[in-house]
């Protein structure tokens, strides 16, 4: 029998509530720490307990790490699932299963290997009996390193991280894991060709979540104000702030600079957001779907009244209740266009963890210097499961507090300015913040119609300037959000483009699709909206995109066939939304389904079109996958002396 060495899944079944959250995450770090690239998936329900769940760890050589649908190893702990557990192995796969469960086997191409849990757990005496059912689920992490070859140092490791050293609950975990390893050398024979070996591909990287990236990136951005309301898979974002904030947010005389609040709903919520927002303060909430629906009136007025707020979109499928724990990209079109009226939307699409951390300070500069919400939108997968990432990098820019008049500079203003005034042709007015002692610092901030000076107002002609300078923001914005990236491939005739966690499978067909089909492709990851100018170069160069995203509609492909119209007849979507994370084999499938051969080359009209209006595309940072927003330079004017605010970052 072959070995099949650091390439297969490892899926575990068991009851939700069980405790084998502790046990998977120990394989996991032990995986990951034996420098062999890996990633978890967490299927879960919505209930609090008793029903099915399956935890899918992936191991891959060559850093392959998105959903794989095959089921190589299966751990079966649920009588529940068990049926089906063992229909999911592949032939030539294993089989592991607790022995109390007395449901026939009947598969004779695949490896069995019956678990004497209880009996295991039962011949130690130091675990305490309460103990004994969340302590089992390390019997089986015990048996499968024993014969999957996992490093006990690197387990040990991984427990020592999760319990932080506490030495007690490491002791009893550790000891029942020793126990199950040992029976397993004394008692079972492999069958099987899955093997894990030391590798040096995770070293310098780190594990993390979305969720606690997004909130440690927040934190070094300034955040001082958080409104927020429990929602499943967004709550933990809050949870980690209030865990970091006072750890790395410390004043030598004990004062907080920051607010927490849990609100009693998303309408409340975001409404103290902008409140916070519109005195000065850095502020931002977290929710999901259906708190977003809740959101939408006051979503509008920030956007009317032109108030920076940041607000973190952890998608799951809907509509309505929907699927609470399973992921999805069904928001998109939503946020882009959120609020009745004329209004669009500023959004951030992080790729990955370390993203998640860098939009999580950029964010609150991009707002402050729009004067607009910001949408940042990731997934339930994103967000909540962990994955292989570089360090996060502490932000060498200076905060961007945008146009921000002082005390001084109203003073040689000698009270002459708008808050709505565009005096720079960028759309964006300049404002104070409360606490400004000059007699003409004041303003009203209103949700009706307004003119230059705020001042109300329902003429048309007003109304009017008004709308078109909000629009103007829009092109003003695309100088400021993240750029594009792009993944070349020497030879590309196709283009694919995606956004956010659907990446990592995308990379996976794009080798697929050159390797054993011989379609070679160029993809660009898409991070914000608006679209920037790279966006432009990029659809003018093939003759067929397929736009890939995980929802029932392709919405992507719908923006963009709004804003592209002239490329639509290329376009071709590739979207698929069941609420499980985007794996390569649908991505594959989706776009040779839709592949065409000798396609007729695009128009030199279309190209032409496209050409006259894309700028030079923006230089990036010295890491390629990172394009970093050019300095927000001042350009006064006679009427306007005030400057952007730049501070640093504390």
């Amino acid at each position: 029998m072959n070995k099949i060495i650091n390439d297969f899944s490892i899926t575990v079944g068991t009851v939700n509530g069980s405790g084998s959250s502790t046990a998977n995450n120990t394989i996991l770090r032990a995986i990951f720490k034996m420098g062999v690239p890996v990633s978890g998936k967490n299927l879960f329900p919505s209930n609090i307990q008793g029903l099915p769940t399956w935890y899918t760890i992936r191991a891959n050589k060559n850093g392959f790490i998105a959903h794989h649908e095959h089921r190589d190893i299966v751990i079966a702990m649920n009588p529940a699932s068990f049926a089906r557990d063992l229909e999911s192995v592949i032939p030539g796969g294993a089989f592991y299963y607790a022995d109390d469960i007395k449901l026939p086997i009947t598969r004779t191409d695949i490896a069995i290997y019956p678990m004497p849990i209880k009996a295991i757990i039962r011949g130690d005496a130091t675990i305490p009996a309460n103990f004994r059912d969340l302590v089992s689920n390390m019997v089986y992490v015990g048996i499968l390193a024993q014969m999957i070859n996992l490093d006990m140092d690197k387990i040990l490791a991984a427990l020592t991280f999760h319990f932080k050293g506490k030495q007690k609950p490491i002791d009893m975990n550790f000891n029942a894991l020793k126990a199950g390893a040992e029976w397993a050398k004394a008692n079972l024979e492999k069958k099987d060709p899955f093997y894990i070996e030391p590798m040096n591909k995770t070293d310098g990287l780190i594990m993390a979540d979305g969720n606690t990236a997004a909130a440690l990136g927040s934190i070094f951005g300034g955040v001082q104000f958080l409104a927020w309301y429990p929602i499943t898979p967004a709550t933990s974002i809050a949870e980690s702030l209030n865990e970091y904030l006072p750890q790395l947010r410390k004043r030598e005389d004990g004062k907080q600079t920051y607010a927490v609040v849990q609100a009693e709903d998303e309408l409340a919520a975001l409404g103290m957001c902008i409140g916070a927002g519109w005195s000065g303060l850095r502020s931002m909430t977290n929710t999901s779907g259906p708190g977003l629906s809740l959101m939408t009136e006051f979503a509008g007025l920030a956007y009317y009244t032109e108030v920076p707020v940041v607000i973190w979109d952890v998608q799951r499928i809907g509509p309505s209740t929907g699927l609470p724990t399973r992921t999805s990209q069904g928001d998109l079109t939503f946020a882009y266009f959120i609020g009745h009226g004329d209004s669009q939307s500023v959004i951030l699409l992080p790729g990955d963890v370390f993203e998640c951390f860098e939009f999580g300070w950029r964010s609150f500069d991009v707002a402050e210097h729009m004067q607009t919400p910001v949408f940042v939108l990731i997934d339930l997968d994103m967000g909540t499961n962990q994955w292989i990432s570089k360090p996060f990098e502490y932000p060498e820019e200076p905060m961007d507090r945008g146009k921000v008049l002082t005390e001084k500079d109203l003073e040689a203003l000698a009270g002459n300015w708008g808050r709505y005034l565009d005096k720079d042709g960028d759309g964006i007015g300049y404002r104070t913040f409360p606490g400004n002692k000059h007699p003409s610092s004041s303003y009203f901030t209103r949700g009706t119609g307004h003119d230059e000076y705020a001042k109300y107002s329902e003429e048309a002609d007003v109304y009017y300037r008004n709308m078109e300078r909000l629009k103007r923001k829009q092109e003003t914005a695309k100088q400021y959000v993240p750029a594009p990236v792009l993944h070349s491939m020497k030879g590309a005739t196709v283009g694919i483009i995606a956004y956010g966690s659907t990446e990592a499978a995308v990379l996976e067909a794009q080798y697929q699709l050159d390797k054993e089909h011989g379609i070679k492709s160029d993809f660009m990851r898409i991070r914000a909206l608006p679209f920037t100018r790279e966006v432009d170069k990029f659809l003018a160069k093939y003759d067929q995109i397929f736009i890939v995203e995980m929802n029932r509609d392709g919405q992507m492909d719908q923006i963009l066939k709004t804003e592209y119209a002239q490329f639509a007849p290329k376009f071709k979507s590739v979207a698929f939304g069941d609420g499980m994370p985007a794996s390569a084999k649908w991505v594959r499938e989706g776009i040779l389904a839709k592949y065409e051969n000798n396609i007729k080359k695009v128009s030199s009209n279309q190209k032409s079109m496209v050409s006259k209006k894309a700028a030079p595309a923006k230089k990036s940072v010295a890491k390629k996958a990172v394009a970093k927003k050019p300095s927000a330079k001042k350009t006064p004017t006679k009427a306007v002396t005030g400057s952007r605010s730049r501070t640093k970052r504390k």
